[in-house]
């Protein structure tokens, strides 16, 4: 299935929300905190949500159009917790900014944990999936660097330097910190360190200074 169909597919789906299809995305995200995604099947998904397979063809294309909509889902509400730096008028200190936006950002991954952790592994072989899912970090990109670009304290430290390579780094970084806390990967189990790594890599390549107080 081409991103052009899913697409068309999507658009409808959001004019058309009902109670069966939350009950689709609410199943199929308790299943993923059980199993994998790649053996989760949609016949265990149409039983744990107690609905028809016609509903959940009229919603989805496949499970691969499902997990999509729960990772922009879960994308959206985390460009929400970013907004606490993206958004300059929420805080007169950019790097107070960027630590209350990493523990933000923390606290909804690890929520989203199984969401997460099935998109990254499924990426690995499903091409349309590894796209659909550069596009979603790709937002995360974008609204850094147009946080960047009336940001004084920053535009002295890069010194004319192209954001856009540091915060695309930065920005996959996170992605790699993220997957590994929703894997309970040590160190990465203790969301205290997520929070002071992430804060930290952000603070010190775009402002050249520490979001942890120094010891």
């Amino acid at each position: 299935m081409g991103r052009t169909a899913r697409g068309a597919r999507r658009e409808r789906s959001k004019e058309q929300v009902s109670p069966a299809r939350d009950r689709i995305m609410a199943a199929t995200r308790d299943l993923l905190t059980r199993g994998r995604y790649s053996e989760l099947s949609v016949a265990a998904i149409l039983a744990a949500s107690g609905t028809a397979k016609g509903s959940f063809y009229f919603y989805f294309e496949s499970k691969e159009d499902l997990l999509e909509a729960l990772v922009r889902d879960a994308v959206a509400a985390g460009l929400g917790a970013a907004q606490t730096w993206t958004d300059p008028s929420t805080a007169s200190d950019p790097v107070q900014a960027l630590r209350d936006g990493a523990a933000a950002g923390a606290r909804l991954w690890r929520e989203e944990a199984p969401v997460l952790r099935a998109i990254v592994e499924a990426r690995g072989t499903d091409a349309t999936l590894d796209e659909f899912w550069r596009e979603q970090m790709e937002q995360f990109s974008l609204a850094a660097l147009a946080r960047l670009e009336g940001d004084d304290e920053a535009a002295v430290w890069l010194d004319g330097r192209d954001p856009r390579p540091v915060v695309t780094s930065l920005t996959w970084l996170g992605e790699r910190v993220y997957y590994l806390a929703a894997t309970q990967t040590a160190p990465f189990d203790d969301e205290q360190v997520v929070v002071d790594v992430l804060a930290d890599m952000w603070a010190l390549a775009l402002y050249g200074r520490r979001s942890t107080a120094e010891p």
